[in-house]
């Protein structure tokens, strides 16, 4: 038992990749992108077409409705259950946390979000519920700083729910298989030219139509339409702005999220790094697959 990683920034072509690889590989796809877990959020998500599904199995992928959360927790556990049932699967996205959720082990302490108990933190306000977990876990607030109130209520809302300290349910578990990390990367113009081509592609797909659909379903407060890319063609649908403004607002704000999961992915030294502009990009990470494969005898 085995897992392969295929990790980067977006638009940096995981999904093309990993599909000739998982056919090579005659194995499954998990995807690790923490908006392609929702139904009906297609276009704006790049989720894999119906097409590219019906050439690779993909999991994790339209798992949730939109109106519902789905936790990292939650997460983990289906991709834990499903890593331990395939072989060599991939997992494959840009979402760090869930990567790093079952790459690591991470312990995730099981609280769902307790309205009721955070707005009564609220009301105490950030300075005395930051005195109240130094009583209850003085270790969490060691590594919490004192004006950090998501982080405070978060520790005192595990606190309460299961009487224990946050500090002593989290923490890293590794799974005992052996993992390959891999890296996608382009250099700053090459990626932002795909991010612009691809924003671009999806207002021809009809990424509009996409945004029309699910606020005339969901009212356009659902939190999921403030995220990237649907958050700008709702300004567009409102009349606010033009959808050229639209589209390179799009641009803009991916190309700097794309420099945040850039930043997250070089921070952790076991991913090896394949230029994803390289012309022999999927013989060479095929070559260092094998290589990995022989060494742990699937």
């Amino acid at each position: 038992m085995t897992l392969i990683v295929i990790c980067g920034a977006t638009a940096t072509g995981k999904s093309g990749l990993a599909i000739a690889l998982a056919q090579r590989l005659n194995t499954k796809i998990l995807s690790a992108d923490s908006r392609q877990v929702y139904r009906k959020f297609d276009i704006g998500t790049a989720k894999p077409t119906l097409v590219q599904q019906q050439q690779v199995p993909h999991e994790l992928i339209d798992i949730c409705d939109p109106t519902e959360t789905l936790t990292v927790a939650d997460y983990q556990q289906q991709a834990q259950e499903l890593i331990a049932r395939a072989k060599n699967p991939l997992l494959v996205g840009g979402t760090g946390l869930y990567i790093k959720a079952l790459v690591k082990g991470l312990k995730i302490p099981r609280v769902a979000p307790q309205p009721q108990l955070r707005s009564q933190f609220q009301q105490l306000g950030q300075s005395q519920c930051y005195t109240l977990l130094q009583q209850v876990d003085p270790i969490a607030t060691a590594k919490i700083h004192p004006n950090d109130a998501v982080r405070t209520q978060r520790a005192l809302e595990v606190y309460y729910v299961t009487g224990q300290p946050i500090s002593q349910q989290q923490g890293e578990n590794p799974p005992e298989y052996p993992i390959l990390e891999l890296g996608l990367e382009l250099k700053g113009d090459r990626l932002k030219q795909r991010i612009q081509h691809r924003a671009e592609e999806m207002v021809k797909m009809g990424f509009v139509e996409e945004v029309k659909n699910l606020v005339s379903q969901y009212g356009e407060n659902l939190p999921l339409l403030k995220t990237l890319g649907y958050q700008e063609m709702i300004q567009y649908l409102l009349g606010n702005i033009s959808i050229d403004e639209a589209i390179a607002l799009t641009i803009l704000h991916t190309c700097q999220f794309a420099k945040r999961q850039r930043t997250w992915f070089r921070a952790i030294p076991e991913i090896e790094w394949f230029d994803a502009d390289s012309p022999d990009l999927l013989e060479q990470v095929w070559k260092r697959i094998q290589v990995f494969l022989n060494l742990h005898h699937n």
